[in-house]
């Protein structure tokens, strides 16, 4: 899958590096994963466009949530100039996301 990431140290410098992120944790055989990856892709497409969204397979690369303590799919944590600012898991309401993204993104990107 195209934005997605494969090991730890290709995670830590994606954090280190970005003024903001939504890591995407997910799983195939999870249908609330797959029903809501379009919904987050077009409210950062829409409302986001200077965040990156990064896809992270958590059955494939099952180290990659072990280190950010994420025990569920799907679960999306956001991040800001390298801190964890927001962490959704399992039912996910897209509107509640995207309220509590806001606020942080306007003051990051000055928009």
């Amino acid at each position: 899958m195209k934005d997605s990431i494969h090991n730890t140290a290709q995670l830590n410098e994606l954090i280190a590096a970005s003024k903001g992120l939504i890591l995407y944790f997910y799983s195939d055989d999870c249908a609330p994963c797959i029903s809501l990856r379009p919904k987050v892709k077009a409210m950062v497409d829409k409302c986001f466009p200077l965040l990156q969204l990064k896809f992270i397979d958590s059955m494939k690369y099952p180290e990659l949530p072990a280190v950010l303590a994420v025990f569920s799919s799907p679960s999306l944590l956001v991040f800001f100039e390298g801190k964890e600012f927001v962490r959704e898991s399992k039912y996910v309401s897209i509107e509640s996301l995207q309220e509590k993204i806001e606020r942080y993104y306007a003051m990051v990107f000055g928009v």
